[in-house]
């Protein structure tokens, strides 16, 4: 077994573009409620209907995304997220003129669209570890952004760098009343893509990055779980990895 505490609580509203840290979050059959729940669609010709990625547009990265902020802290989002131009103009999900503005700033044609869990894995939730991203600052000889990784839950604990590339099916997460597991397709170590060698603002490129991944880590960062039994998580809240049989434990559904 290993223990830690959750330092940190990410929400990427809209896919692709910048997000927020947040005090609480609730975790359940979506993965992080409010994550990747919007998306733009690329309009191009032949390409109708796929979701846009940093991958194809950078400058996806110059974009922020959050929810309005609720009178009772409340972890569900309370609608539609508000993006955040370079330049800090606020425009509201279903302002009608928001699809032209991003297809201005992008150069592509493109829609808006609404719908849970469009993760790349589909409804997971991306834990990180302190250790390991120490690990890679001191391997890589300069300070590693932790939000390059874009992950939803943050732990400082007593893992060894680099532990959870280890961690098959099996692993569990138990923080509070909620269960994190890695079971089923798309959990496990994280196969990184090229993402994470863009700095978290989309400015400047940083390839060595992925090829230290590649080469030494055979690309993996972070550990992608489902959850297993779902409640509401807390920034400061007490985290125990334990590892066993995975067999019963399922996850919630809609």
């Amino acid at each position: 077994m290993h223990r830690g505490v959750i330092d940190g609580l990410y929400r990427w509203p809209v896919k692709s573009l910048r997000g927020e840290r947040v005090a609480a979050a609730r975790l359940d059959h979506r993965g992080l409620a409010g994550d990747r729940a919007y998306s733009l669609v690329d309009e191009r010709p032949g390409r109708e209907g796929n979701r846009l990625t940093v991958r194809q547009i950078p400058r996806m990265l110059t974009w922020e995304a959050a929810y309005p902020a609720t009178c009772d802290g409340s972890p569900e989002p309370p609608g539609p997220p508000v993006l955040y131009s370079e330049s800090g103009a606020a425009w509201a999900w279903d302002d009608p003129d928001l699809p032209a503005a991003l297809a201005e700033a992008y150069d592509i044609p493109l829609s808006l669209r609404a719908a849970d869990g469009q993760q790349d894995r589909g409804p997971t939730v991306l834990v990180t570890f302190e250790a390991s991203l120490n690990g890679l600052a001191e391997e890589m000889g300069e300070e590693v952004d932790l939000l390059r990784f874009r992950p939803n839950i943050h732990l400082r604990g007593d893992t060894p760098a680099f532990a959870e590339e280890s961690f098959g099916q099996g692993v569990t997460l138990t923080i509070g009343e909620v269960v994190l597991a890695v079971t089923g397709d798309h959990t496990g170590p994280t196969i990184r893509c090229a993402v994470p060698s863009w700095d978290p603002h989309g400015r400047r490129r940083w390839p060595e990055l992925q090829k230290h991944l590649i080469t030494e880590h055979d690309n993996k960062f972070g550990l992608m779980t489902r959850v297993v039994r779902s409640g509401v998580v807390h920034v400061g809240d007490q985290v125990s990895i334990e590892f066993g049989d995975a067999a019963g434990l399922v996850p919630p559904q809609t």
